[in-house]
């Protein structure tokens, strides 16, 4: 998964084309740290979607543009618009359950 930053956010979410997830998360955070294998294993298995994550701690203008008060949280973006929020490390079921109507 790439790395977006605040600088770059606009342009690699906003103005995509297609399906985006991105995953707000922080070095610090343990969910965050075993949520990200997960995403990974998620975004192999769907190449059409552009898999991406922020670092709060490093963009916190975009973190508090979204509401992102809880790490991780997961926004799934459809042609620059949030079409799903996720908050709290899921288990690979249930997250892919959560995420089915987004990803096909």
């Amino acid at each position: 998964m790439d790395a977006v930053s605040q600088d770059d956010f606009d342009a690699e979410v906003h103005k995509a084309s297609g399906k985006v997830l991105v995953d707000f998360w922080a070095e610090w955070c343990g969910p965050c740290r075993m949520i990200g294998p997960v995403l990974e294993e998620i975004a192999d298995d769907y190449p059409e979607v552009k898999f991406l994550k922020l670092n709060v701690d490093e963009a916190p203008v975009v973190a508090q543009d979204y509401e992102v008060m809880s790490i991780p949280t997961i926004l799934a973006f459809e042609d620059g618009k949030v079409q799903k929020r996720i908050v709290g490390a899921l288990p690979k079921p249930k997250l892919l359950d959560e995420l089915s109507g987004f990803l096909g």
